[in-house]
Formats: structure tokens, C-alpha cells, sequence
């Protein structure tokens, strides 16, 4: 009886336990992992167990199934690789088999090299015909110093410079039309990894031209206003302008895409006379124009009016206003009244037996004659008494 007891211990401890995990564990490959490196996942059995029905899992959830155990290629591994990783299996030890757990190993991708970051020498604003050199900065890791780094070189979607091993781009003398956005991108031989700089904006400055000053006009009195143009033909924008009178700054104005620049102001006295010039400025250069003379005089005086300059233009207009005032009067002191006799009136007597004199009008006129009036006078004889 103690005999089968000893036996039944033995066949116990002979059999794996199902959820133990050390007949288990998860191999990666390399170690440290870089992006761009081959990254193997190997679940591998312990105690020379045969090992079957294997699954990977990352951050717990199900990422591949190997019915015979065969090692799982990640391929180049990125940023994203990192995670927690681990796989179970079914395993067979001797004539027992169980269900088996590897433990978790945690996987860290390293950065391989940082995303490149483009340069411009001697600086990335420069005057028109000057060298630019534009260089993509990035280091690979000390651990694989040994690998090489591709660049090319690109402006706003077009490719300068395809890839190769050197990191710079070279404009010997740079032009306006070279300004714009630029960017480079380091990455592996295989281009397994490939980092894209940040854009970089280039500006190449066109010097100013000689500014051209108009004045419109040249000599004026005071109270009258003055324009003066100012415009250089070549140079990038902004371009600052600036009016001067002997020397002296009297106004500025700053034309953001280029073009012209017009002072208007009026003339307030004889000390606004003198000779002006204008100065175009932009990043680079700075041109005066040559120098232009206003004369400016006193206030204008109205000139006497003589035979010549008053008489014949008022001449019109006088006659136009007697013939409208002799129009009013006519119609205003014609006689409305309708044609026919007086009606008779019953006068009182007069005084001392004298006669009551009467007068009547008659107004007389055919179809489209002249109007006549008649003029009739009548003495009344005082009636006696009796």
C-alpha cells in the first residue's frame, strides 16, 4: 500500500500543471529592438516538451496562430511595434499534454534617428546671386552607427535631389524664383524607415531699382493739391517708401506686394516748395531717387473785369433776365376782365348842381388780333326839384 502511494506522487509530479508558466517563454529578437530591425517572435518549450497549437497575443489580444510552433516574423519594426507580448500553447510532455501561458515580455522600440531637421547656410533669407546650402540634420543611434542614412531634397512637391548619401543641397547662386518651401527626408537603404523634415521657407531678395518720383504738377500756389509717385520697377516685397524735402523725411508708406506708392497732400504754404526725393527700401537694399523741384507760389488774386473779359460772357445772361421780367410784368398787368357795358350806377348828387362825371373801359378783342380798349365818358345832368 505505501508502495502505490509513492508511485501515484511520482505521476503527479511528472505532469506539467496547466497555467503554470514556466514550461513556457517568449524569445524576441533582437534585443534591443531599433526601427528597421527584423523583429522574430519565438514561443520556445522548456524541459524538451514538443510544443504545438501555439498564438501570439500583443497588449492581450489575439495577433497570430501557428499550428506547429513556427516563429512569427513582425518585419521591420516601427514605433508602433512596442507593446506587451506574450503566447500559449499546447504542450506535450511524455504521454501528458496541457494548455501553457508563456509570461509577458515588454517590447520597446527605440528611435533608430530622429526626424531630420532642414537648414539653410548662411541663412535661409539672402540676397538675390548668392550660395545657399541647405542641410538635412539627423544622427543614427550609436548602437547602429554602422547603418546608412539616405537623403533627398524637395520644393513644394517637386523632387531636387534623389537619394544619396549626402545631406546637403547646394544653389550656388541663389535667384528669386528659388524662394519657396522646402523639405528633406532621411531614411534607411531599403527605405524601411524614411522621417520627412518640417518645411523650411526659403526667401531670396531681389535688391530694389532706382525709384522714379513724379510730381504732378511742378509749380502750384498755395491751396492747391500735389501729387508725387513714387515707384521702384524691380525688388521682392514689402517695399518701404519715403517721401523727402531737402533731406527730411515727410511721410512714409509701405506697399506689402510691391507697386507704386502716391503722396497726395495739399500745399499750405511757400516753405512746402523745394526739391523732394523718394527712397524704396526692402530686406536687402536701399535706392533714393533723384531729386524733383515744386515751385509753389502765392494765394491766386482774381483779375479785374475790362470791356473784353466781363461784358461779352454776361452779356447773355442780361439779356435772358430782362426778357424774363418782362414776361412777369406783362402777364401780371393784363386786364382779365370779360368784354361788355357798365352796369349803371346810381351816383348821389353832386354838390352846387355840378354834373357826376362817369368813366367805363371796355376792353374789345377778336381771334388772334391785337387787344383794343375803348374808352367812353359820360356826364349825368343833376335832376331837378320839384
Amino acid at each position: 500500500m505505501p508502495g502505490l502511494m509513492l508511485l501515484w506522487m511520482a505521476a503527479l509530479l511528472s505532469v506539467p500543471c496547466v497555467g503554470k508558466t514556466a514550461w513556457l517563454s517568449l524569445r524576441v529578437q533582437p534585443y534591443p529592438v531599433f526601427e528597421g530591425d527584423l523583429l522574430i517572435l519565438q514561443c520556445r518549450e522548456r524541459k524538451n516538451a514538443a510544443l504545438s497549437q501555439v498564438t501570439f497575443y500583443r497588449n492581450r489580444k489575439f495577433l497570430h496562430f501557428s499550428k506547429d510552433n513556427q516563429p512569427l516574423s513582425m518585419g521591420a519594426a516601427m514605433r508602433n511595434s512596442s507593446g506587451r507580448y506574450s503566447c500559449s500553447g499546447q504542450l506535450t510532455y511524455k504521454q501528458s499534454v496541457g494548455k501553457h501561458t508563456s509570461e509577458t515580455v515588454t517590447v520597446q522600440v527605440q528611435e533608430l534617428f530622429p526626424p531630420p531637421v532642414l537648414r539653410a547656410y548662411p541663412s535661409h533669407e539672402v540676397p538675390e546671386g548668392s550660395p545657399v546650402t541647405l542641410r538635412c540634420q539627423t544622427k543614427l543611434h550609436s548602437l547602429r552607427s554602422a547603418w546608412r542614412l539616405f537623403f533627398s531634397f524637395h520644393k513644394e512637391g517637386h523632387t531636387l535631389q534623389d537619394r544619396g548619401l549626402h545631406p546637403e543641397l547646394c544653389i550656388p547662386a541663389a535667384q528669386e524664383g528659388d524662394s519657396g518651401l522646402y523639405w528633406c527626408e532621411a531614411a534607411l537603404e531599403h527605405g524601411w524607415v524614411q522621417k520627412r523634415s518640417p518645411p523650411l521657407e526659403v526667401r531670396v531678395w531681389a535688391p530694389v531699382s532706382r525709384p522714379r518720383l513724379s510730381l504732378r504738377p511742378t509749380s502750384l500756389v498755395v491751396g492747391e493739391l500735389v501729387e508725387m509717385l513714387c515707384e521702384a520697377e524691380q525688388g521682392s516685397p514689402p517695399i518701404l517708401y519715403s517721401l523727402r524735402l531737402n533731406g527730411d523725411i515727410l511721410r512714409n508708406h509701405m506697399a506689402p506686394h510691391g507697386g507704386a506708392a502716391s503722396f497726395l497732400f495739399p500745399v499750405v504754404s511757400q516753405q512746402d516748395a523745394g526739391n523732394y526725393s523718394c527712397e524704396a527700401e526692402n530686406a536687402v537694399s536701399k535706392e533714393t531717387s533723384k531729386p524733383g523741384t515744386l515751385s509753389v507760389h502765392g494765394l491766386r488774386v482774381l483779375s479785374a473785369p475790362n470791356s473784353s473779359n466781363w461784358l461779352v460772357p454776361w452779356l447773355p445772361a442780361s439779356l435772358l433776365g430782362v426778357m424774363v421780367i418782362a414776361t412777369a410784368l406783362l402777364v401780371y398787368f393784363r386786364p382779365w376782365r370779360k368784354t361788355g357795358p357798365l352796369p349803371a350806377r346810381n351816383l348821389p348828387p353832386a354838390p352846387d348842381g355840378e354834373q357826376h362825371a362817369l368813366y367805363a373801359n371796355v376792353h374789345y378783342q377778336k381771334e388772334n388780333d391785337e387787344a383794343c380798349i375803348y374808352s367812353v365818358i359820360h356826364t349825368i345832368p343833376e335832376e331837378s326839384e320839384d
